[in-house]
């Protein structure tokens, strides 16, 4: 599927009265998703007690 169907169809599924930033805004979700679903078929995955603990630290200090 090439870039363009899936930011076609969620064009389409958004209501007609949004403005350019919620436009943007979705592109930028279907985007994100994407890269991290690449992350995840490439092994780029920390475990949730990894990231817990990375929060933690960033909290403290």
């Amino acid at each position: 599927m090439s870039v363009k169907e899936p930011v076609l169809q969620a064009i389409q599924r958004l209501p007609n009265d949004i403005d350019f930033r919620d436009v943007t805004d979705e592109i930028a979700l279907l985007a994100a998703v994407q890269e991290a679903e690449r992350d995840i078929e490439n092994g780029r995955l920390i475990s949730n007690d990894e990231m817990k603990s990375r929060i933690a630290q960033w909290s403290a200090g």
